[in-house]
């Protein structure tokens, strides 16, 4: 859990400061992805896969549900 202070930290970055902070970030922990024997680096991607289908999986159910309660509201 990030602290009340790191919170209000992010809220008042720019969209293009928390962009960069993201690009970083992600910069010093792909090397990580691919530490391991090839059994545990084909592991991590199936998790990180498995994970993504199921974050799309769920928007889509948002959409999807959106807009039958548009449709039903016209």
């Amino acid at each position: 859990m990030l602290s009340r202070e790191t919170l209000e930290e992010y809220r008042r970055m720019t969209p293009g400061q928390r962009l960069a902070l993201a690009f970083r970030l992600t910069d010093e922990a792909t090397p990580y992805l691919f530490a391991g024997t090839p059994e545990q680096i084909k592991r991590r991607f199936e998790l990180l896969r498995r994970q993504n289908d199921q974050r799309n999986q769920r928007i889509l159910e948002g959409i999807a549900r959106t807009m039958r309660n548009h449709e039903e509201r016209d």
